[in-house]
């Protein structure tokens, strides 16, 4: 009998080279509710795949509503329950970039979260929904004038200043209005996050927040952090409530935030001290990490609370200052993983590749790699092609008993780099009109869509006690007709 290390190959990473049972759902990277049933087809809350696609199609985005709500009820709970005696809670930002719609952004409410937006389509999205302007804060490294003047007139809880220029701006406008902007200003503390290059945000070459360097403006002996303190102090148009800063994203150590904790409750404490003033908040940001492999090792909320808690209590006492009102802006840690994106198998073949480099003994050796085509790609996933992003995947309409095969799935656009997951064992077996479930793309997937090559965007369908309901519909081609102008009357 063959055993899933006879069917190892060199061409896969380390941590892929023996493949386990091809039809489990490995925890945590599947929202809770998603399980095989009898006939081995994969279902979320007793709906399977194949009912979903014949109700929806595909490639399609399937979300477990009940585990969004319970991922965004654990940080709330767990924050102010870490956080209870030093500052009484937490307030939790669900970061609305990661996946927004009018139906994720009224769940937000009603857990008791309060949305981060970085545009003024996202404060659209919250204002149909219904979100209070106190609730909401606006990021963004170069806000337009109507932004802010939409931040303004939705009396908006926080605008995160990311430089110098746009507090002026901010300032001015909200001056010309007679009206007081809340503002936080967005700091770089120089902290390095063991994650991708693109979504670490809080080192200096970068085009995100103030830094605290000292020789980072052309004023002696000022950073460009505290120049914006001096100067937001100085506008009777601005309420400087506090700091914030974000180290980056898909991060599992603990340390980065630590340290990015000490560094801000310590600029914090130099400035009340040195202009008399008191900044009550201190937002952390977000970032944690979920698990998109079976090696990924998220912490839960809970844990991540306490380490955070632990440093913000001890820094305090040390610094011997009254503790800020801290928030947090969780979005992947919470959406990430409540959903799949379902395709459908088309076009399958394999190729001989050479040995990897480096391996010696085998020079002139070649291995078979399967690639396995889908009907989406990375028009509904940019993340592989963006970030070198991994994922794994499953045969979701039936279960197999055929030996594990090295395979590559790719999508069906136009480019060589349109990889849906670069390397995961599927069973031998798998054949065109099979379905497949790619977990963990709740996440800057459908935030980060396009219509590459003209294909329409996929809808979003959210399931809950057994019901399934559109929440973001499909683009059809009709819809990407109707945008184009460039034929009259026809």
């Amino acid at each position: 009998m063959n055993t899933a290390a006879d069917h190892a190959s060199p061409l896969a990473p380390e941590w892929l080279a023996v493949p386990g049972d091809l039809n489990a759902l490995q925890e945590p990277m599947w929202a809770a509710g998603v399980e095989r049933n009898d006939a081995g087809e994969v279902t979320i809350d007793g709906i399977s795949v194949s009912e979903l696609k014949k109700q929806f199609g595909t490639p399609l985005f399937v979300m477990s509503e009940s585990d969004f709500r319970s991922r965004a009820r654990a940080f709330k709970d767990a924050f102010d329950a870490a956080f209870a005696d030093i500052c009484g809670g937490v307030d939790v930002y669900y970061a609305g970039k990661s996946f927004l719609c009018t139906a994720v952004a009224s769940w937000v409410a009603e857990e008791g979260l309060r949305l981060d937006t970085c545009s003024g389509g996202e404060l659209a999205v919250a204002a149909r929904a219904g979100i209070e302007g106190p609730h909401l804060g606006l990021h963004g490294n170069n806000k337009s004038d109507s932004e802010i003047n939409r931040a303004l007139d939705m009396k908006l809880g926080r605008i995160v200043v990311d430089s110098l220029d746009e507090l002026e701006r901010v300032a001015k406008t909200a001056s010309s209005r007679g009206e007081v902007a809340k503002v936080m200003l967005r700091l770089t503390p120089g902290v390095h996050a063991h994650t991708h290059e693109f979504i670490a945000t809080a080192h200096e070459d970068q085009k995100f927040g103030l830094s605290m360097a000292e020789d980072s403006t052309e004023e002696a002996g000022l950073s460009a952090a505290e120049e914006a303190v001096a100067a937001a102090t100085s506008y009777q148009s601005v309420e400087l409530l506090g700091l914030h800063c974000h180290i980056g994203s898909q991060i599992f150590e603990p340390d980065g935030f630590a340290v990015a904790a000490e560094k801000l409750l310590g600029f914090l404490a130099a400035m009340q001290a040195k202009y008399s003033i008191v900044l009550p908040e201190l937002d952390l940001g977000g970032g944690y990490g979920i698990a998109y492999t079976p090696v990924d090792t998220p912490r839960p909320p809970a844990e991540i609370a306490q380490a955070m808690a632990a440093v913000v209590r001890s820094t305090c006492a040390e610094l011997d200052i009254t503790p800020p009102r801290i928030s947090i802006e969780p979005g992947r840690a919470i959406v990430g993983s409540t959903t799949f994106t379902l395709y459908e198998v088309g076009t399958l073949k394999t190729v001989r590749v050479d040995a990897p480099e480096g391996d010696e003994g085998q020079k002139n050796v070649t291995y078979p790699r399967r690639y396995v085509s889908v009907d989406g790609g990375m028009s509904d996933n940019a993340r592989p092609v963006l970030y070198d992003a991994d994922y794994s995947a499953i045969l979701a309409s039936r279960g197999s008993s055929a030996a594990p095969q090295l395979s590559r799935v790719v999508g069906k656009h136009c480019e060589s780099g349109d990889i849906v997951v670069r390397d995961v064992y599927l069973p031998a077996d798998v054949a065109a009109g099979d379905l497949l479930a790619v977990p963990g793309t709740g996440a800057y997937c459908w935030a980060l869509s396009s219509n590459y090559n003209y294909l329409a965007r996929p809808g979003v369908v959210a399931v809950r006690d057994g019901a399934a309901r559109l929440i973001v519909r499909g683009e059809t081609e009709e819809d990407l007709l109707n945008r184009d102008m460039g034929v009259a009357n026809v």
